[in-house]
């Protein structure tokens, strides 16, 4: 008996195996300190967590509408609407079981077997893989170094659009490098959309996750709405990674089909994490704050030790909470002969864990500098201090 063949074309999150070696590293007795996967280890506000469990007393524990309840729909139309100057009501929302499974509904939506979609790279792996995985082309697009961080390359980008493409995927605020469009970058991207008739992702997880500035989102660009899906999560601004809820906000017609695919795939999103939703949209906002005081003192931190490390440099981003430096001379420096070896040989002589470049995907033509991604939402200020104090002494040690 064979399993199908597509299977083939699946990937996956391939960070989970940098957690594996840590996890085995640190069961032989050795202090690990993981950088490599972007959970929070913030708690849920309390008024989050009491309306779930309020939720479930009042017997919120069967069905509810595949798209989400109204409630829900109607609080996120306002909340994502209000914060990107948008027009949206509840025909717009689809609640869905985390921001992720928008990735996957988008593109059963819009792309038949064969057509290309242009991604992100490095960028999350679950993109390339989910194209793939149903019969699509991915193609990836590339971001060059600047003295602020990262910027799309829209020469490369306009190159690769063919007549066989139907879809591009845009993550502003981006993991794992942390990049963020400026106004003239966004609206050159909203310009070829609209020019070659695409459809938009527009990745939005960390929207909410910034520090200094004010996040714009590409669909409020005049003639993008009607071309845009958002992907919106509640799990990195209101710490509910596992709570797992979030939606798609698209137009009419997109929302509908994904609606349809939620009750063929989920029947509904949890009933009763959906009213802890509409808790945390409408209640009090102060751990929003509070959380983002607190990543933004580890990022300082992050930042600050890092370019202290032989070797390695890294522009300090706005939002999101990694950071992606640039390590090719500490790499040499220890003569590591590849960054997966160098990342390696980091946890054994440092406990410090992270992933690299290799696991945000494909490396595309030309690329000859190497990188680690720095995740600081699992990991405190004094650990942070502690674990990048140790891989300074030892790169420095060379």
């Amino acid at each position: 008996m064979e399993l199908a063949q597509r299977l083939t074309r699946l990937g996956t999150e391939t960070s989970f195996s940098v957690a594996q070696a840590a996890a085995n590293w640190k069961a032989r007795g050795n202090t690990v300190y993981p950088f490599h996967l972007g959970d929070i280890d913030i708690p849920t506000a309390g008024h989050i967590v009491e309306a779930l469990d309020r939720a479930i007393a009042d017997g919120h524990t069967g069905y509810c509408p595949g798209a989400g309840i109204p409630e829900l729909r109607e609080a996120l139309a306002a909340d994502i609407g209000t914060a990107r100057g948008m027009d949206l009501n509840a025909e717009n929302i689809v609640v869905t079981t985390g921001g992720k499974p928008v990735i996957t509904k988008f593109l059963q939506s819009v792309m038949n077997p064969g057509q290309e979609v242009l991604y992100p790279n490095p960028g999350f792996p679950i993109y390339e893989s989910q194209i793939e995985y149903l019969g699509g082309t991915a193609v990836p697009y590339r971001y060059e170094s600047t003295a602020d961080g990262f910027a799309l390359d829209l020469d490369q980008i306009r190159s690769l659009i063919t007549d066989n493409t139907v879809a591009i995927i845009y993550n502003d605020l981006q993991n794992p490098i942390s990049a963020e469009s400026t106004p003239e970058e966004r609206r050159a991207l909203a310009e070829l959309a609209q020019e070659f008739d695409l459809w938009v992702l527009s990745d939005e997880a960390y929207f909410d996750t910034r520090y200094e500035g004010r996040s714009e989102s590409i669909a409020s660009l005049p003639g993008m709405a009607e071309r845009t899906v958002i992907l919106y999560t509640f799990s990195k601004k209101y710490a509910m990674t596992g709570s797992r809820l979030g939606c798609a906000a698209a137009p009419k017609q997109i929302a509908d089909v994904i609606s349809t695919l939620n009750t063929n795939d989920e029947s509904c999103t949890n009933h009763y994490v959906q009213w802890a939703g509409v808790a945390a949209l409408t209640g009090p906002q102060d751990s929003v704050a509070d959380m983002l005081g607190i990543l933004r003192e580890r990022r300082d931190v992050a930042a600050g030790l890092v370019n202290q490390v032989p070797g390695m440099h890294v522009a300090v981003p706005q939002s999101t909470f990694y950071l992606f430096p640039d390590v090719t001379d500490a790499v040499a420096r220890v003569g590591a002969t590849s960054v997966g070896e160098f990342a390696t040989a980091a946890l054994h002589n440092t406990g410090v864990s992270f992933c690299t470049r290799e696991h945000f995907g494909r490396r595309q033509s030309g690329e000859d500098r190497e990188y680690i991604r720095l995740a600081y939402s699992g990991i405190s200020a004094e650990d942070i201090g502690a674990g990048l104090g140790r891989l300074r002494d030892w790169v420095a040690s060379y």
